[in-house]
């Protein structure tokens, strides 16, 4: 009997697409209610926002974010981002093509992240460039148990205000 290794989903994608899934369909009826609240506003642009970002293997893909940052739900509203595999739950930060470093070499082999290391350290006293290295050291050395911390250290950081939007 030959097992096909290929066939076999990473164990980082397989906490994606569950538990992206599980988040999703809780998220759900806030989105849906938040969505609702913004169209009746009528925001010029419509109700989501759409912007191009560079994804696993630098293939750009069009990221849709609910126009709120109330509660958080323009994060939460990139979950089928997730679930379809364009994003991962963890992940250096969604850059557009032309911002510095979306090119890179190193950022180029994850997909990109709901949350990260360095999205996690946003009212962070260090330098500027901290964040790209928070990033490249993430995805040098990430494994699923560091993806693990990071989402149980997410919701302190979002109540703290510590998270960081790309």
């Amino acid at each position: 009997m030959h097992l096909d290794l290929d066939l076999i989903p990473h164990p980082k994608r397989l906490l994606d697409v569950t538990l992206g899934s599980v988040l999703l369909a809780l998220a759900a009826p806030p989105l849906a209610v938040a969505a609702c609240c913004a169209a009746l506003g009528r925001p010029p642009g419509g109700v989501f926002e759409t912007e191009t970002r560079t994804g696993l293997d630098g293939r750009p893909f069009t990221m849709r974010s609910l126009r709120t940052r109330r509660f958080r739900l323009d994060t939460l509203s990139r979950l089928p981002h997730v679930v379809r595999g364009e994003m991962s739950l963890v992940g250096p930060a969604p850059l557009a093509p032309d911002e510095p470093g979306a090119a890179a070499e190193w950022r180029q082999r994850v997909r990109p992240g709901l949350t990260g290391p360095a999205q996690l350290r946003r009212h962070s006293p260090l330098p500027w460039d901290e964040p790209l290295l928070l990033d490249q050291h993430y995805v040098d050395h990430h494994w699923i148990g560091l993806d693990l911390v990071v989402l149980l250290r997410t919701p302190a950081a979002l109540r703290r205000g510590g998270v960081r939007h790309a």
